[in-house]
């Protein structure tokens, strides 16, 4: 059964894409059919595969226009096991296409349909807002991941977020889960992360991950040469931080994780 996960989070900087990225990658390299999909127009996550998005004769965006198309638009990339719906600046005009679709938040879930039981996991990496494309990749998913970045405007970020998943599942019906919580940029030298970990781990406890992403300057590197950092660095911090959150997340596949707020 495939299983769906959107990287969301309304604000921007987090690490979303890396997230997404390495994600994918990390199941990948566990020889599980994965599919990264790319729903946010600046195409990082694209580009962090080594595809160029001005090249691309076929994307996400035509899958939603015509979801018949979707399956045309998947890319292998270098990495075995791994597919990605690559995206390109076309994205921007979804949003105008889908206007008069009254089922436009349901448009990628649907085209997703014939495609998904060729694929174990689906990772969607999610723009930095909540509008019909994050909608779109929230509504196709059976749960999300909301990476945090260890300071306080995060916490604002995710609560908006989460407000977001209860209305989705209120007005659309749709069982989605929170997946977890991930601390990114961690800069264990500093006070202001160490506090803001420690809060996040106080109000949500069992929900956060307990892999914590660091900053690492492979990480920011990686993008630049087309590579997951788990791939362009094996050895570095952010490197093994990611392969050790794979782990944990396909160990923890089938533990429904509880909220427990203080």
């Amino acid at each position: 059964m495939t299983r769906t996960i959107a990287i969301v989070n309304q604000k921007g900087g987090v690490g979303k894409t890396t997230t997404a990225v390495n994600l994918a990658a990390g199941i990948a390299l566990a020889e599980k059919p994965t599919l990264l999909i790319d729903m946010d127009p600046q195409a990082n996550a694209t580009m962090s595969v080594g595809l160029r998005p001005e090249e691309l004769e076929r994307t996400v965006y035509d899958g939603l226009i015509s979801p018949r198309d979707l399956a045309k638009a998947v890319q292998k990339t270098p990495i075995g096991h791994l597919s990605i719906l690559p995206a390109n600046a076309d994205l921007l005009a979804a949003e105008v296409k889908l206007v008069s679709d009254k089922k436009r938040a349901l448009r990628l879930r649907s085209a997703l349909e014939a495609l998904s039981p060729q694929f174990s996991h689906i990772i969607i990496d999610c723009p930095p807002s909540l509008g019909i494309l994050t909608v779109n990749a929230i509504c196709a998913s059976d749960s999300i991941i909301i990476p945090l970045q260890c300071e306080y405007y995060s916490l604002e970020g995710l609560s908006r977020t989460l407000d977001a998943i209860r209305v989705f599942r209120e007005t659309l019906g749709l069982h989605i889960k929170v997946e977890g919580l991930l601390l990114s940029m961690m800069d264990s030298r500093t006070k202001l992360s160490s506090e803001v970990a420690a809060e996040v781990r106080a109000h949500f406890a069992a929900k956060v991950f307990s892999t914590v992403i660091p900053r690492n300057v492979r990480v920011a590197e990686a993008p630049g040469h087309g590579k997951p950092v788990i791939l362009y660095d094996v050895g570095s911090r952010g490197s093994q931080a990611f392969l050790s959150l794979t782990e944990e997340f396909l160990t923890s596949e089938g533990k429904e994780k509880t909220w427990s707020r203080a």
